[in-house]
């Protein structure tokens, strides 16, 4: 880890990148203290101020139609994306994880049920379920996350299974199994730990995705409901008032594409620095 750190280091655009993503989530936790210098919460309405330009009556970054702020909205919308984004990928990899180690170390019947399982989930247009369950039960930020996770695991499940596959005829398995270590213990502390960077590559592709997700369900109106904002709700209040208040569509638009792009470039950085076939 320490060798790949110092790889990581090297790679401009994946520090820049990283850089980014940790004033974006300094913005998003600093949402109170946002709220407490301009005075608005996200939530309270101010009508006669109703879609006011930037720089407009306090307003740092304008209101939208209802006069809310946009600035202390975005950075708590910040927060929900964020939120939603990591746990939707915690719920992701953690069922990915799970699957995919116990279909590549037990193999046989197990293996050919779950892979059967992970065949038929990713057969399920998974755009079209998300939004039938989402339109059906209108879930939380939580809830929606759980959701993501719960529908988007089989990719996951298969790139741990093929590691697993890879590992599990090694010499320190088979004298581990000679010893008479449970099979829980050898996941544990010998299959899991060779698989953390992978996980953690994945993790950082992963969450960029999921936040684009949650803004398309959120835009659809059957995702995050309004007054808490998220950065798709945002999008979905201002695409009605584009052609005479374009930056309120452009403000939350710009978080959701710098926020993704950021984030991929770091996964990028992740994987080459953490590639074992990469020597210094």
């Amino acid at each position: 880890y320490r060798r790949g750190w110092m790889r990581f280091r090297r790679d401009k655009l994946a520090m820049a990148s990283l850089i980014i993503v940790i004033v974006i989530v300094l913005f998003a936790l600093g949402a109170p203290l946002i709220s407490k210098l301009t005075g608005f919460t996200y939530y309270e309405n101010h009508l006669r101020f109703k879609l006011s330009a930037p720089g407009e009556n306090g307003y740092i970054l304008g209101s939208d139609a209802n006069g809310r702020d946009i600035l202390t909205r975005l950075a708590y919308g910040g927060r929900i994306s964020l939120l939603v984004a990591f746990f939707g990928t915690v719920a992701e990899l953690a069922f990915g994880l799970g699957l995919g180690l116990i279909a590549g170390y037990y193999g046989k019947w197990v293996d050919a049920v779950i892979m059967r399982l992970v065949d038929v989930m990713i057969s399920i247009p998974t755009i079209a379920l998300l939004i039938l369950i989402s339109s059906l039960y209108q879930p939380g930020y939580v809830l929606l996350a759980l959701i993501i996770g719960a529908i988007y695991w089989p990719g996951d499940a298969r790139l741990i299974r093929g590691e697993v596959l890879s590992l599990r005829n090694r010499e320190y398995i088979q004298a581990a199994r000679v010893v008479g270590v449970p099979s829980w213990q050898i996941m544990l502390r010998h299959l899991l730990p060779n698989v953390t960077p992978i996980l953690l590559i994945q993790a950082s592709l992963t969450i960029p995705s999921v936040i684009i997700l949650e803004s398309v369900i959120s835009y659809l109106g059957l995702g995050v409901q309004v007054p808490t904002p998220s950065w798709g709700n945002m999008l979905q209040e201002a695409a009605r008032f584009y052609r005479t208040n374009w930056t309120n569509v452009f403000i939350p638009g710009l978080m959701i594409y710098i926020t993704s792009l950021s984030l991929y470039l770091v996964g990028i950085g992740l994987r080459d620095a953490l590639d074992p076939r990469l020597s210094d």
